[in-house]
């Protein structure tokens, strides 16, 4: 069932339509690959693909439970890993440029 997941987001996965009219990367570039990656196991080549990724899941994850449990932490938390995944996304977005 997994693989039928996984199958089945790949077919569905939609092109940037920035990158298709304008011909250049945008910041999410790479996001639905990565996660695909990640999905498949592919840690490595989730990262290589989209380094943003793991950080925005965890800034998400963390921001669900700090919204249930209210922890004296989370809020702080939750700004560092949003902080550090636009640093991220923008390295990102330069590098990909810069290529």
């Amino acid at each position: 069932m997994w693989q039928q997941f996984i199958s089945w987001l790949s077919q569905k996965s939609s092109t940037c339509p920035i990158q298709e009219h304008l011909g250049v990367h945008c910041p999410g570039c790479g996001f639905q690959s990565s996660l695909i990656a990640l999905l498949k196991g592919n840690l490595i080549d989730s990262i290589k693909i989209y380094p943003a990724l793991l950080p925005i899941l965890a800034t998400i994850s963390l921001l669900l439970v700090h919204l249930k449990f209210r922890f004296y932490w989370g809020k702080k938390g939750v700004k560092i890993l949003f902080t550090l995944s636009v640093i991220l996304i923008l390295f990102n977005y330069f590098y990909k440029l810069s290529i």
